[in-house]
């Protein structure tokens, strides 16, 4: 289980347009990781907004969102050109980044048992240090908390 104050595990993974990102790509900003379940669903798309509405917000703490799903590059583009998302969203299909992010468990819905990604956030300093986990976020007033951890660093 990934804790604060470690080095972020790096990625290279495809945004909604096929560009590659690595996390060392943001250094020198601090850095909004979102994992979340799935694109186009209720409280995927409302925090996706959230983000989108606050982005000025964001920006004038020196941050990138980042958002991360196992969607394909097409299910992210779609989602992204539909709601005017102007920040990169990440596919990360074989979930090795969801995995190494550890938020990749095993969930119940109405009795039911399943894998899914734990909707999840993890603020990264300039410099690629995990400085706060948000975990089971709940999306009303998340970004609250975000630009309170922002805000510290």
């Amino acid at each position: 289980m990934l804790e604060q104050g470690v080095k972020a595990p790096d990625f290279s993974l495809p945004d909604q347009d096929g560009k590659v990102h690595s996390l060392k790509d943001f250094r020198g900003k601090n850095v909004v990781l979102y994992f979340y379940p799935k694109d186009n669903t209720p409280g995927c798309t409302k925090e996706a907004c959230n983000f989108k509405n606050e982005l000025p917000d964001f920006k004038s703490l020196n941050a990138e969102i980042l958002g991360i799903s196992a969607d394909s590059v097409s299910s992210h583009k779609k989602f992204a050109d539909k709601f005017g998302l102007p920040f990169k969203l990440l596919s990360d299909e074989s979930r090795e980044i969801i995995n190494k992010y550890g938020v990749w468990i095993l969930k119940t819905l109405y009795g039911k048992k399943s894998f899914g990604i734990e909707r999840s956030t993890f603020v990264i300093d300039k410099n690629g240090i995990v400085r706060k986990i948000f975990r089971k976020v709940k999306v009303d007033n998340h970004n609250k908390e975000l630009k309170e951890a922002l805000k510290e660093l």
